[in-house]
């Protein structure tokens, strides 16, 4: 099951997901800063969207390659396509979360890379696996923030200083890592393997789904498994929303993908 909701009216959702008999994707498109279309005639929905279906593409065909190496692939056809007429490495033009999921007979393969979350049901308890490495550098700049009057200089420095030091950070040593123009950032994700028989589903959610849990703390990932059981995805973002709205907080992209009987 999936469902996907945009977080604001009138615009496309910039995330995708997608399936496979084998296989599940979901990319976070990211992006659309001030300045884009100047250096890419590509918005963050394409991206997203043409990175999921390469990799949907390259799944069935390679199911003994590690997944790195596919999502590597994906991310140069993906450069290759727009390359010629846009500036693929200005750090405006568009970039995107990753979370991966594959079956290969009586073995579960993932991945991560970027603010993505997947959550396995495996026997004993769920296993998440998302990467904090954006939201470490964030964090720092986010706690100054709160403490200072939206609008005032002091504000307007700190959060010019932020968007300088993350877009910085972004695809570089000790900083942190999305799909964009260079396919070695796959070498960054984090990935791992389960047997089959140890999986009774999985979660793949954008981060704006994986707020009921990260930023809101409505639901523990216990809590979010049982509500997906017995109301699916949608419930997951109407709560979402609902907890954005009670907060005067920005709707995101939620995108969910529940994965149930593996077993093929």
């Amino acid at each position: 099951m999936a469902s996907v909701a945009a977080g604001k009216a009138g615009r496309g959702n910039e995330d995708f997901v997608g399936a496979v008999p084998t296989a599940v994707v979901l990319t976070d498109g990211a992006g659309g800063v001030a300045g884009a279309e100047l250096v890419c005639r590509h918005d963050v929905g394409w991206y997203a969207t043409r990175l999921g279906t390469e990799l949907l593409t390259l799944l069935p065909g390679h199911p003994e390659s590690p997944l790195p190496v596919l999502l590597a692939e994906a991310i140069e056809r993906v450069t290759d396509a727009h390359r010629g007429g846009c500036d693929v490495t200005d750090p405006r033009s568009p970039w995107a979360a990753v979370a991966m999921l594959r079956l290969v007979d009586d073995r579960v393969d993932h991945l991560v890379l970027g603010d993505a979350t997947l959550v396995l049901d495996r026997v004993g308890g769920p296993v998440v696996v998302t990467d904090h490495r954006e939201a470490t550098i964030c964090q720092p700049y986010e706690e100054r923030l709160a403490t200072l009057v939206e609008g005032s200089a002091e504000y307007e420095q700190v959060y010019r200083e932020a968007v300088t030091v993350v877009r910085d950070s972004r695809n570089r040593p000790g900083g942190y890592w999305v799909a964009k123009e260079d396919p070695r950032a796959a070498e960054q994700a984090y990935t791992g393997s389960c047997p089959v028989a140890e999986l009774s589903g999985a979660v793949l959610l954008s981060n704006g789904a994986s707020r009921i849990e990260d930023r809101f703390g409505l639901a523990d990932w216990p809590e979010v498994l049982a509500i997906l059981g017995a109301d699916g995805p949608g419930e997951i973002i109407r709560r979402v929303r609902e907890a954005e709205a009670r907060g005067a907080v920005p709707a995101d992209d939620a995108t969910i993908a529940h994965c149930t009987d593996p077993a093929p």
